[in-house]
Parts: structure tokens; sequence; C-alpha cells
């Protein structure tokens, strides 16, 4: 990652996030992506999703690796470091940023990230987890980007953050928002929307 510099909008949402986590253990933004970065996106993971690209997810590692639509019902599909999509490339390019400001104001010290589209069917979960493995400690943080269009709360499809003393936080799904929080320190969960499915990016900044 080479420097950069920051406009001083960039550097008000990336202290957003951090300001959420280093007072409640979550951040969250509500125009981390701009509509039309956001609308890029979007059709992106439906092109690809149409085009049969989209994969069942699944849980654990290397070896541990399994499918378990009990657990998680999403398909997902990798976005390459190096892509050269537009758009992909303006929202990795804002995550190296983000990276980078992380790093030079809070002493982190995140090298590496990996992103993949999101996309649950209605009807679709992922049961209450943590996103560090075992046997890998890597992942320092986790970032959730959504890209959906005209949410409402009433279509459900939260996601939920556990605190300490199962205080339950929740977070709809409205496209351009992000969340970002500790990928060993909170359980999460993403609940039910009986009648729309929902697309995101997810990902996780690193210490490789």
């Amino acid at each position: 990652m080479s420097l950069s510099t920051f406009t001083v909008h960039e550097e008000a949402l990336f202290e957003e996030l951090i300001q959420g986590m280093v007072s409640q253990k979550f951040g969250v933004c509500d125009t981390f992506l701009d509509p039309s970065l956001t609308e890029g996106l979007r059709n992106n993971l439906l092109s690809y999703l149409g085009d049969g690209k989209m994969k069942p997810a699944g849980i654990g590692q290397n070896f541990d690796y399994q499918k378990n639509a009990e657990v998680r019902g999403d398909v997902i599909k990798w976005i390459e470091n190096d892509s050269n999509d537009p758009f992909e490339r303006q929202f990795l390019d804002k995550v190296e940023r983000f990276i980078q400001y992380l790093n030079s104001t809070c002493y982190t010290s995140i090298n590496a990230y990996e992103f993949h589209y999101a996309y649950y069917e209605q009807g679709s979960f992922y049961q209450r987890h943590l996103d560090q493995f075992k046997s890998d400690k890597g992942r320092k943080f986790s970032l959730v980007t959504y890209l959906n269009e005209d949410w409402q709360p009433e279509n459900g499809g939260k996601l939920s953050l556990y605190l300490e003393g199962e205080k339950e936080i929740e977070v709809y799904p409205i496209g351009g928002r992000s969340a970002c929080f500790k990928a060993d320190e909170l359980e999460h969960e993403v609940h039910v929307s009986p009648d729309r499915y929902r697309l995101s990016i997810a990902g996780w900044l690193k210490n490789s």
C-alpha cells in the first residue's frame, strides 16, 4: 500500500468508525460508500449471481472448512485484491486508505485484508459467531458494508452485535452503511429477512 493523503470528508468517515470502536467496541458509518459506488458494487454482485459465480459459503478454515446451511445460508464471491473492476478498485482503495489512517492514528499494525461479496436469499441467516479462526489469529477487524436499496427496518435482516452483559446492538443493512468491530471480541449474528434478499461486502483487516 502506498502512502495516501486523506480528504476532510474521508477522515470524518474513518473517525466515525474508529471513535465508535474506541467508545463502544463497534463503529457504524451510514455513508461509508457514496450512492454511485454502492450502486456499482450492487450491480456487480447481482451480475456475478446471475452468471453463477457466487458459491455457498462455509465454516472453518482449510481442512476444517465445511458447508453447513444450518449455520449460514449466504453465497459469496471473493474480491481479488488486484481487481481492475472500477467499482471494486474504488472500494479496495478506500479500504487501503482506512487501514493507513487506522494504523497512523491508533498504532495498529494492519498489513493485509480480504473481502467478499455476500448474497443472503430471503429466509437465510448466519448464526451467532466470532470471525476469528482458532487456528489463525490474523483477522483483527471485521468490516461489513451494505449494498441494499431502500431498506426499511420492517424488512428485517438486521445484524446483531452482542456486547458484554448480552446487550444487543441492532444494525440494519442500509445501502452505503458500514460496521466495523474487532474480529476476536464481538460475537454477531445475521437475522432472517422474510421478504427480501440482502447484499453486502464482508471482510477483514488482517495482520498476516
